[in-house]
């Protein structure tokens, strides 16, 4: 592009040749999450993309949309950007894979006041990982340069996510019965909820992004800007063979407010706290903010990301084949009878 017809956007704060030069370095990153059925390359006006719904009697397009919220701060402060799209890609896909869809494309949305591109390459290239972990394409996506928006160094993220499950395959709950199982599969650490939160306490701790998190051998650095499991090639292998009633993805509300999503009216989740591993970093996020235990799991998912909800028979053969595929779950709860109508339908033991 001419620099003098572009020079009255840049003297406004609005650097266009940089917003090319980002495009030609993430080429490359975006092409390497094309999937079958991709029919166009980032610079058009909107991405093209044939789903394949062969063997499906009745298609259903399932989307979702988030962002990574205040874990961007954290990213900042640390000065790291590679992981942070991996967890953009993670809350809009895992919410997808709840209702038993199969991603099939990723489109991102990055904003900031002026543009980084070496910082926003490192973001994008987070988001490309997280594309090709949840197998779907990358799309397209827009960047945004908003002076005045942002601080210095500061941008947001978000994006959306579209699926595809057959509709007599939705996963919606409305099976899950008394004597059904609650298995818990293994979250990452903190994925990417309550870090208003966590950043609150670990700026109060007085701890360096570089020290280690107590109990690990681990950065802070590290732990922090974990980022969130992306569970989509675990769960179609399950549900290729395995009747699974119902799936949650604990995100913002933890236990308390992600497991009643999914149940029918009559009944009640008991989690049995302790069945599974917390990782040391939840204790120390507890022990700095003098929080209850009730109190982290209606903010963070203490170590269990994902849940499945089955019955009995389906449970021991399911725990059986994630063995083998050194898959770290837990037998985490019971589905009982809810009390009454006004009781609450997650009731946590904790002895």
């Amino acid at each position: 592009m001419s620099s003098s017809r572009s020079q009255a956007y840049t003297d406004a704060g609005v650097n266009i040749n940089a917003g090319n030069e980002l495009v030609s370095r993430i080429k490359a990153l975006v092409a390497s999450t094309h999937t079958h059925g991709t029919l166009s390359d980032i610079g058009g006006f909107g991405g093209l993309f044939r789903p394949d719904v062969s063997g499906m009697q009745a298609p259903v397009l399932v989307a979702s949309t988030d962002g990574v919220g205040t874990k961007l701060k954290l990213a900042a402060m640390f000065n790291k950007h590679d992981t942070v799209g991996i967890d953009l890609v993670a809350m809009s896909v895992n919410d997808i894979l709840v209702q038993g869809a199969k991603p099939l494309f990723f489109l991102d949305y990055f904003a900031t006041g002026s543009l980084d591109v070496e910082q926003a390459v490192e973001v994008v290239g987070g988001v490309a990982e997280g594309c090709r972990r949840a197998g779907c394409t990358l799309l397209g996506g827009e960047t945004a340069e908003m002076p005045g928006m942002y601080a210095p160094g500061d941008y947001d993220l978000a994006g959306f996510c579209v699926g595809l499950v057959d509709n007599a395959q939705i996963v919606d709950g409305s099976g899950i019965s008394v004597g059904d199982v609650v298995i818990g599969l293994a979250s990452s650490g903190i994925h990417s909820n309550g870090y208003t939160l966590v950043r609150k306490l670990f700026e109060a701790s007085g701890a360096r992004p570089g020290d280690m998190v107590p109990g690990t051998d681990r950065s802070f650095r590290d732990v922090l800007l974990e980022p969130t499991i992306i569970y989509t090639d675990l769960l179609r292998s399950l549900l290729r063979d395995l009747h699974i009633k119902g799936m949650v993805h604990i995100t913002g509300g933890g236990f308390y407010d992600n497991i009643p999503r999914v149940l029918p009216q009559p009944v009640c989740a008991r989690i049995h706290f302790g069945s599974w591993g917390v990782p040391p970093v939840f204790s120390w996020l507890r022990e700095q903010g003098g929080l209850t235990w009730p109190e982290m799991l209606q903010i963070f998912n203490c170590g269990i990301g994902f849940v499945l909800i089955v019955d009995r028979p389906t449970a021991d053969e399911m725990m059986a084949r994630l063995k083998p595929m050194q898959v770290n779950a837990w037998e985490i709860g019971v589905i009982e009878h809810r009390r009454d109508a006004e009781s609450e339908q997650v009731e946590i033991e904790f002895e």
